[in-house]
């Protein structure tokens, strides 16, 4: 399960529409769809439902959304730690001359 899969998924997921969902991401529909698919493929399952008008989430799509989310989350965290010390420590200062 890539991190693109997740965000892609969560935004399809939040919007309810593939394209709206894209232009949120800066994506065309194309690769945005692919991800989902891609994701579907991985897990076994469908995770939406196509409707005339969008996407709905079912039941297995609603079950991943809080874990996507939190995972979403934690890999904010993480990077903005990251960036945090790399601030504190001079990490990203070239060395003195």
């Amino acid at each position: 399960m890539s991190i693109t899969h997740l965000q892609s998924f969560v935004a399809v997921a939040e919007e309810g529409h593939v394209g709206r969902a894209a232009r949120r991401l800066h994506l065309t529909q194309p690769p945005l769809s692919r991800h989902i698919l891609a994701l579907e493929d991985e897990l076994g399952t469908p995770l939406f439902e196509r409707v005339p008008r969008g996407m709905r989430l079912l039941p297995t799509g609603e079950a991943l959304l809080h874990h996507a989310r939190r995972i979403l989350e934690e890999v904010e965290v993480a990077a903005r730690t990251v960036r945090e010390a790399a601030q504190g420590s001079g990490a990203s200062k070239p060395p003195p001359a």
